[in-house]
């Protein structure tokens, strides 16, 4: 089956870089790209004018959401309120769960539809664990691959696993509760999981390892998820270095900076991604700690996930994107929250590095595009990703340039980057089959998925009011923007 996609643009591949090809088109052959450029000569059996558009490669997101998402809980937390968020001691104690399996197993399914429905066309999912009895379960990513297969998503995924749990003290102290067995149990769960699932759906699933945060998490774990690393063959991705609380109890157990103490581990190297990794020496929330942690990462050809809106909301950012580039840090781009907008996180993250930076220099448009494709696909080991020439897999979005919202149309990057937004991704194409069209998902009842969704982030922010130290009421622990005047 040959299909061609014709456009005003396509952003084409020439073996180093992108490259745009006006009035271009593209024919792919079942998974396969075949073809980019001008005139394709021979026969296809249909052809898709796309008119007005950009014929791009799908993003790739490395830390993207894989549930309903808790950020607009915790987003205008002060810092005092953020403890009332996380666990309390007398919370762990009982550890029940909130959600029922049902719940759990239909989150992914939300998720993975907003990812399509933004450009995502390979993602690397991230649940919370903040109301999880501890981490992801075997079987609810049992159920999330079965969603991405049907869907038609590509996905790197394996089950999370921590050996510690954040809690905060009936005197506000936050402190690690450790429970060993469950981080060797869970990593146990997620090596048979991906030994299972590792190819599934005519290879669109892969699996990745995933311990969660640098602190929830031993030594011993960190060696044995490196060791089975390399025997599985699969990826990992640690979030190290995202905070003032991982960098300070990393610190304070072992003398180094997270960094530091995952490069004399042997943690790091071209396998392993670090999202966010912005809490390094020489960042300016960090006052103490000796050596270039930059270097380490250069060093070890570790990559970066960075997820710009997620902590621009927080008032912090990498310093810089830029400073990452020039150093010559491998970029990725991970949405990690809602909603997964690959041109609102473009647009975040350059206007972050352009302001720390004084200058454009390194900031562009095009860098952070380069990163959202180019830089996925290198950590994923992938030269078929990320790009749209013959050989490649046939992972394509079309994003509609003719929305009034849009404006004058100049440079195509620049200009979906300024102007557009997930909604106008009207086509998306993955492993060579049309997953999404006309913004419809073929047997997704979006409203009723809504509907769903909705019910389950109200049982969920529910779970908190249990889980609070100082068991605040509703009110205050969810302090609303404005006085809520309700019907009587």
């Amino acid at each position: 089956m040959k299909t061609k996609i014709k456009g005003k643009y396509v952003i084409g591949f020439d073996r180093t870089d992108h490259t745009v090809i006006q009035d271009g088109e593209l024919v792919f052959e079942d998974d396969t790209i075949i073809f980019v450029g001008h005139c394709f000569q021979g026969e296809v059996d249909q052809t898709i004018d796309a008119g007005n558009a950009v014929i791009s490669p799908g993003f790739i997101d490395l830390n993207a959401l894989g549930d309903i998402d808790h950020e607009i809980i915790h987003v205008e937390a002060d810092q005092e309120r953020v403890k009332n968020l996380l666990w309390s001691a007398q919370y762990f104690e009982k550890a029940t769960e909130v959600m029922t399996a049902e719940e759990e197993q239909f989150k992914s399914l939300f998720a993975y539809t907003q990812l399509i429905m933004n450009g995502v066309t390979t993602a690397m999912p991230i649940t919370c664990t903040f109301y999880k009895r501890w981490a992801e379960t075997y079987e609810e990513l049992e159920a999330a691959i079965h969603h991405a297969g049907r869907l038609g998503l590509r996905l790197y995924a394996g089950p999370s696993y921590q050996s510690g749990v954040r809690v905060v003290k009936p005197n506000g102290k936050i402190e690690v509760y450790w429970k060993e067995s469950e981080g060797e149990n869970g990593l146990e769960r997620a090596a048979e999981f991906i030994s299972k699932y590792d190819g599934a759906y005519n290879g669109l699933i892969r699996g990745m390892l995933a311990p969660e945060r640098i602190e929830l998490q031993t030594t011993g774990i960190l060696l044995r998820t490196k060791r089975y690393s390399k025997e599985l063959g699969c990826p990992i991705r640690l979030h190290a270095a995202q905070g003032r609380f991982d960098y300070d109890e990393v610190h304070r157990k072992y003398g180094k900076t997270p960094i530091q103490y995952l490069f004399e581990l042997d943690f790091l190297g071209p396998r392993t991604a670090i999202p966010h990794a912005h809490f390094v020496t020489g960042y300016s929330g960090v006052d103490y700690g000796d050596g270039d942690d930059v270097e380490l990462l250069k060093e070890s050809d570790t990559t970066v996930i960075h997820c710009p809106l997620i902590f621009g909301r927080r008032g912090q950012a990498l310093e810089t994107f830029a400073q990452y580039k020039r150093r010559g840090i491998n970029l990725a781009i991970g949405t990690d929250t809602f909603p997964p907008d690959f041109f609102q996180n473009l647009r975040a993250g350059s206007m972050l590095s352009r302001l720390l930076e004084g200058d454009i220099k390194d900031s562009s448009y095009a860098d952070f595009f380069r990163a959202a494709t180019l830089g996925g696909a290198k950590f994923l080991g992938r030269e078929d990703l990320g790009r749209l020439a013959p050989g490649a897999k046939a992972d394509i979005i079309v994003v509609d340039l003719d929305g009034f919202h849009i404006g004058a149309v100049d440079d195509p990057i620049r200009t979906m980057i300024m102007s557009a937004s997930g909604n106008d991704v009207k086509m998306s194409i993955i492993n060579g089959r049309i997953v999404m069209k006309d913004r419809l998902i073929p047997n997704v009842n979006l409203k009723e998925l809504k509907i769903k969704a909705q019910n389950y982030f109200e049982k969920m922010r529910a779970g908190y009011l249990e889980r609070d130290y100082q068991r605040l009421q509703q009110e205050e622990l969810f302090k609303p923007s404005f006085i809520i005047s309700k019907k009587n």
